[in-house]
């Protein structure tokens, strides 16, 4: 299944490139114009990145999270049949039995991500006001 899921469309695309270029070399055809890449896009990918990661690092630490039937989030997670001690979405945390259930690198994850993806947002308004400003003066 492996193969069939991540081998298989890899080793078409990187076949359908070399193809491509083939193709542009042999037959006289001009490079592909790309766009300049500016430090402000590059930081504004950089943001987009950050904030898609965090969102589904937040998504897998609220699988955690009880939700219709508090006392089956401990069964699933921890093997004990009752209700949870405590729960909260930020910072995530699901107590059973003393115990913190959920992993321990969820929420440095999430400040991280945090962190940065505010951190390449700002950055990116600011490249492209110089740039802006290069520009017109």
């Amino acid at each position: 299944m492996v193969i069939l899921a991540l081998v298989l469309p890899t080793w078409a695309g990187i076949t359908y490139v070399g193809m491509v270029r083939a193709r542009r070399e042999n037959g006289g055809l001009p490079p592909s114009p790309r766009p300049r890449r500016t430090p402000a896009k590059k930081a504004a990918w950089l943001a987009v990145l950050a904030y898609l990661l965090g969102g589904a690092l937040h998504l897998y630490g609220l699988s955690y999270m009880p939700f219709l039937q508090p006392e089956d989030a401990c069964w699933f997670k921890a093997g004990l049949m009752r209700e949870p001690d405590s729960s909260s979405a930020l910072p995530v945390s699901l107590v059973c039995a003393g115990e913190e259930i959920v992993p321990v690198w969820v929420n440095p994850g999430l400040l991280v991500l945090a962190v940065t993806a505010v951190g390449a947002t700002g950055a990116s308004v600011v490249f492209a006001v110089r740039n802006r400003r290069r520009r017109q003066g």
